[in-house]
C-alpha cells in the first residue's frame, strides 16, 4: 500500500491557491486548512509592498519553526513565493539605495526559502516600475538578476520570472533574452495565461518555445489589450475574459507539462470569498478536463 507520501505526488497536475484569494485576516493555521478542505495541493505565500508581509522575512526562529509546524499538521505544501516587493524596490532603479533595498530583500528572501522549504521565488518581470524605463534601468535590471540567480543557485532555491502585465516581460520570448544572459539551470520562467493572453501572444507558440524552462503557471482571466483600452490584467472572473483556457490546457497536455499551476485570484472582503474560490476551481478544473489534462 502507497503511504500518504507517496500519495501526495500520484496526482497528474499540482493545483494551488494564492494566499491572497484567502481572507487576508487568516491566520497561517487557518489558511493552509482553508486551503486543505477546498482540495488545493499547496498554497503560494506573497511577499509584496506590503510591510506586513515583507516583515515575515525578519521572523526569528520561533515564528518560522510555527509556520513550518502549521504545514506539516494542515498537510499543505507551500513550495513557492510571489516576490513582488520588488516592484517598490527595483533593481533597474537609478537610485542606488533603491537598488540596495533590492538586493537586501532577495537575500532575506532567499534565507526565508531555506528555513521554510520553498524552493521556487517568483520575480517579477519589471526593470523599473514607479520610473520611467531606458536602457540603464534595463542593465542594471539584468545585473541585478545575475546576482540574485547566482545566490540562489548557492541556496538550491529556483528563480522564475513572471510574465507580466507590462510590456517590458509580456512574452516567453521576451524572458528567453535573459535566458540567454543568465544561463543557469536556477534561472526560470513562470507565465501567467492571462498576461500572455492580454498581450495577444500565441499561446501554442510561446509555450513550446518555453516549455523546457517552465517551473510553474499561473491562472487567470483578463481582459485585452487594445488599441483603445488598457487591458484588465486582474479581478476578471474567469470565462468572462479572453484567455481560451481550453486550448492552453490541451497544448500543454500535448507538450507533456507535468509542473505546478497556480490560481491567482484575490479576495475582496466579502462574505463570499471562499465560495468564490470553491467555483473557480471547479471552472478551473473542468477546462483541464475539456483540454486533456486529468485531475
Amino acid at each position: 500500500m502507497q503511504s500518504n507520501e507517496s500519495q501526495r505526488y500520484s496526482s497528474p497536475i499540482s493545483l494551488g491557491i494564492y494566499e491572497k484569494a484567502l481572507p487576508a485576516g487568516m491566520g497561517w493555521s487557518e489558511r493552509l486548512d482553508t486551503a486543505r478542505e477546498l482540495e488545493f495541493d499547496f498554497v503560494e505565500i506573497s511577499i509584496d509592498e506590503q510591510p506586513e508581509r515583507q516583515a515575515r522575512l525578519d521572523w526569528n526562529r520561533q515564528q518560522r519553526n510555527d509556520f513550518n509546524c502549521a504545514k506539516m499538521n494542515s498537510g499543505i505544501r507551500v513550495p513557492s513565493m510571489c516576490l513582488s516587493a520588488h516592484r517598490s524596490a527595483p533593481f533597474g532603479s537609478r537610485d542606488a539605495a533603491t537598488r540596495e533595498r533590492a538586493h537586501v530583500l532577495m537575500e532575506k528572501a532567499l534565507d526565508f526559502a531555506v528555513d521554510l522549504g520553498i524552493r521556487n521565488i517568483q520575480l517579477a518581470g519589471y526593470d523599473v516600475y514607479y520610473e520611467p524605463a531606458d536602457r540603464g534601468t534595463r542593465q542594471r535590471f539584468i545585473d541585478g538578476l545575475q546576482w540574485s540567480v547566482e545566490r540562489a543557485a548557492q541556496a538550491q532555491v529556483m528563480l522564475s520570472v513572471e510574465i507580466m502585465d507590462t510590456t517590458f516581460i509580456n512574452s516567453i520570448s521576451k524572458w528567453l533574452e535573459y535566458d540567454e544572459l543568465i544561463q543557469s539551470p536556477w534561472f526560470t520562467v513562470y507565465p501567467d495565461l492571462g498576461n500572455l493572453s492580454a498581450w495577444g501572444n500565441n499561446m501554442a507558440t510561446e509555450l513550446t518555445k518555453g516549455i523546457d524552462k517552465i517551473t510553474a503557471i499561473h491562472l487567470k482571466d483578463t481582459v485585452p489589450v487594445t488599441p483603445d483600452s488598457p487591458g484588465k490584467f486582474r479581478d476578471v472572473p474567469f470565462g468572462d475574459g479572453c484567455v481560451d483556457f481550453v486550448h492552453a490546457f490541451e497544448v500543454l497536455s500535448a507538450l507533456n507539462y507535468r509542473g505546478p499551476y497556480l490560481l491567482e485570484m484575490w479576495a475582496q472582503g466579502r462574505d463570499d470569498d471562499i465560495d468564490r474560490v470553491r467555483n473557480a476551481k471547479a471552472w478551473i478544473e473542468d477546462k483541464m478536463h475539456e483540454g486533456g489534462i486529468g485531475l
